[in-house]
């Protein structure tokens, strides 16, 4: 069985305390790995080295920062189907989606090579008399990360890449699930360029969080997962003094007008729905169907592409749709879930529960689930699921429509389907939740906008990636500086040499 490690100062680094927790192949069911769970003295330690290095990367400039970023992306594509492979072993996710998570994770990397002109500051010639005023971006020095399992590489490269172009060094917690990607992303950076030090990845479990919030040095934490720990961190770090940004949970809506493409629209919910089991944030879970016309239309539409849909493992590439979710106790829960919503009087329109795959019966496989006539009042309409279960809620206008989404209490993202430009317009300016999508089902922006959610499903002023990345991870110094005037009538420097 595989032992996998701590990086900690340029070194794969055993874990000694102990402590240890099982990696699954979700597929198989079976241990393939042991996780070691740091300690606070091993925390500590790889602190006390981000702390040494830090100062050295922050003095280089960010130009030759930014050529580390560039090679990293080299070395990104050179060895993306080997970081998808391990990827999908771990997770369970297909190889297509394994892909596209280091391939996302990817674009926020070549985002912060343009770091020197995201890091420049402002200027004011002659602010008063002889005065001139200026600002500069400076690092906030060892920074931290707390990422989930269900985006092992392009939830810490969203983290580390900005934090470490901005320079400054970074610890990352990974899920203990499925940690060998971190490990390997830090290789690269290194073999890009990076000084040892600078990138670190420490296995664990609450303890090392708990270390990681309490730790003087740590000047900055990131966190995505679900809204109780976000919350937890989020008010721990910010007592302890630190700069916090946690993002949460997730319930998505997408709302289909009566106009819509219904074609498209029930593609769209295919592969938002369904796709990686379910497992994103950014997942559609609900859909708002108006009118009982157009909920009839869009059942009979999804009721034969959900049951077409191919479930296995992601060794059999393209052929699947998607694989197993992370965990037997995953499965429970999306189960126990799926239940609750039977015995609250959804009607279960495609019933996933008895799906069972030949060869691989001991994996974390769930089948495709489809609800009808949902009401905000049941479990499965009020927690997130994670899972490959759609809900449908009937809205008997747009109105009630809309309501739905902004009463809820997660806001990470939502999508309107509809032909009507005022109608998509009036949503995407009315609606309380911080992505929007327009005939776009997982309203996901691009590396070079923010990622971020709005009530419960995120915690911190600023959102991820983009801009917002550069200044959470900077501080802003601004300097009044005034030169006594050493000129004398008639044009001459009244200048004393030193002596």
């Amino acid at each position: 069985m595989d032992e996998i490690t701590h990086y900690i100062g340029g070194e794969r680094v055993k874990g000694v305390s102990g402590r240890f927790s099982d990696v699954f192949n979700p597929a198989t069911g079976e241990v393939q790995a042991q996780c070691p769970l740091a300690s606070v003295n091993e925390f500590a330690k790889a602190v006390a080295i981000a702390e040494a290095a830090q100062p050295a990367w922050a003095a280089t400039n960010p130009q030759r920062r930014a050529r580390v970023m560039m090679q990293f992306v080299h070395l990104l594509n050179r060895d993306m189907d080997k970081l998808a492979e391990k990827l999908s072993s771990e997770h369970g996710k297909t190889f297509p989606d394994a892909k596209g998570d280091v391939q996302r994770g990817l674009e926020v990397v070549e985002y912060c090579i343009g770091a020197p002109e995201l890091l420049k500051g402002e200027y004011t010639d002659s602010a008063g008399p002889g005065i001139d005023m200026y600002s500069m971006r400076q690092p906030l020095g060892v920074t931290g990360g707390i990422t989930p399992f269900n985006f092992p590489a392009m939830i810490p490269m969203w983290m580390f890449a900005p934090a470490i172009a901005c320079g400054n060094a970074f610890i990352l917690k990974p899920s203990e699930r499925d940690p060998s990607v971190p490990i390997m992303l830090a290789e690269l950076m290194e073999e890009a360029g990076l000084p040892k030090g600078i990138l670190q990845v420490v296995q664990g479990d609450k303890e090392a969080v708990d270390a990681m919030l309490d730790h003087p040095v740590i000047q900055s934490i990131g966190f995505v997962g679900s809204t109780p720990i976000a919350e937890y961190i989020y008010g721990r770090g910010c007592s302890n003094g630190k700069r916090v940004q946690c993002f949460g949970g997730a319930k998505n809506h997408m709302i289909i007008m009566p106009d819509a493409d219904m074609d498209q629209a029930a593609d769209a919910l295919i592969g938002a729905g369904y796709g990686a089991a379910g497992e994103r944030c950014m997942a559609i879970s609900v859909a708002v169907p108006v009118g009982d016309e157009t909920a009839d239309r869009l059942i009979e539409k999804l009721v034969p592409r959900i049951e077409k849909l191919k479930v296995g493992p992601y060794t059999a590439g393209n052929d699947v749709d998607y694989g197993p979710v992370v965990t037997s106790e995953a499965k429970q829960k999306i189960l126990g879930l799926v239940q609750s919503g039977i015995d609250q009087g959804a009607e279960l329109v495609v019933d996933g529960r008895d799906f069972s795959l030949q060869g691989y019966e001991d994996g974390f496989f769930v089948g495709p689930h489809l609800f009808d006539k949902v009401t905000p009042d049941m479990d499965i309409y009020q927690q997130e699921i994670f899972g490959p279960v759609l809900s449908t809620v009937r809205a008997k206008s747009y109105e009630e429509a809309l309501g739905l989404a902004m009463d809820h209490e997660m806001g990470n993202g939502t999508a309107i389907f509809t032909r009507d430009g005022d109608a998509a317009r009036d949503f995407a300016n009315r609606v309380n939740v911080g992505m929007i999508g327009i005939n776009v089902p997982i309203p996901v922006p691009l590396a070079y906008h923010t990622f971020g959610g709005w009530k419960k499903s995120v915690f911190g002023d600023l959102n991820q990636h983009g801009p917002d990345a550069f200044k959470f991870y900077t501080r802003t110094k601004t300097v009044t500086a005034r030169w006594p005037s050493g000129i004398k009538e008639g044009g001459e420097f009244n200048f004393k040499p030193m002596e």
